[in-house]
């Protein structure tokens, strides 16, 4: 959800104005409950980034899928609906405990930090999907390799982030959009502030780290706001309608030579 209009965000995000300590950087632990409450049912997330990597996604039914961030599970309980098979992982155990409460103890929920090799065979599954996770990372290639190599012949990455250019807009001081760099935001809730640091790159170092971990560019979208929101957040509708928001990949591993994609 993060910076997720040109030139505005919600009231509970704001810059970063003074040093943090960088134990607490990124840690969902600290705000897991208040955070799945406050994102549970809104335009920003509920209607625009989940309904975008749904939509791309299409028919999962028996489908063996990696929820990579799975947060507090609203994805992979979108997805075990449509028929998939799920597995979850977060760095977060704070996360995963929501999540284990709204998908049952029967969920594979693991803690599992993306810089880390993965804790799963070759080509274990169908799908990746990586909802607005990707942000938080450095650096993608040993990230993406591993996503790669959990992924069959024929597999797909879903991959969404936030957008580059309103990432570029919306800093101030604004830096070069052709630079990898870092801000960090302060997210607001019940009186207490808690640090995240994003990273920033142009769309074609995007591209560049897919295509150089192995996959195939499918899909580069830029999706709008699912118009069911529109009746149920009427106003937050407005604001978001005909801007940039999200950019939402589906890159796929080539099939094998002997044209099997399992």
């Amino acid at each position: 959800m993060e910076r997720a209009i040109a030139g505005s965000h919600p009231a509970w995000i704001s810059p970063a104005t003074h040093p943090v300590d960088p134990e607490q950087v990124n840690n969902y632990d600290n705000f897991a409950e208040a955070y799945s409450a406050e994102t549970e049912n809104n335009v920003l997330n509920e209607y625009w980034a989940r309904s975008s990597v749904m939509a791309l996604a299409g028919d999962v039914a028996g489908r063996r899928i990696l929820d990579a961030g799975c947060g507090s599970g609203p994805l992979s309980a979108a997805l075990r609906e449509r028929g998939a098979e799920v597995t979850g992982i977060d760095a977060s155990a704070g996360m995963l405990a929501v999540a284990r409460r709204r998908l049952g103890e029967d969920a594979d929920l693991r803690v599992a930090d993306l810089r880390d090799p993965l804790p799963f065979a070759d080509g274990a599954f169908d799908d990746v999907i990586a909802s607005l996770v990707l942000h938080y990372l450095e650096d993608w290639g040993p990230t993406l390799a591993e996503m790669r190599r959990v992924l069959r012949p024929g597999g797909r990455l879903i991959a969404s982030v936030n957008h580059p250019f309103v990432e570029h807009l919306t800093q101030d001081p604004r830096p070069s959009y052709l630079a990898n760099t870092s801000y960090t935001d302060e997210w607001t809730f019940d009186g207490r502030s808690f640090p995240l640091t994003f990273w920033c790159r142009p769309l074609h170092a995007m591209t560049d780290a897919f295509t150089a971990a192995g996959f195939r560019l499918s899909v580069i979208s830029e999706p709008q706001p699912d118009p069911a929101a529109r009746e149920l957040f009427p106003e937050e509708f407005r604001e978001c309608e005909g801007k940039l928001a999200f950019l939402v990949f589906v890159v796929e591993v080539p099939p094998s030579a002997a044209g099997s994609d399992g």
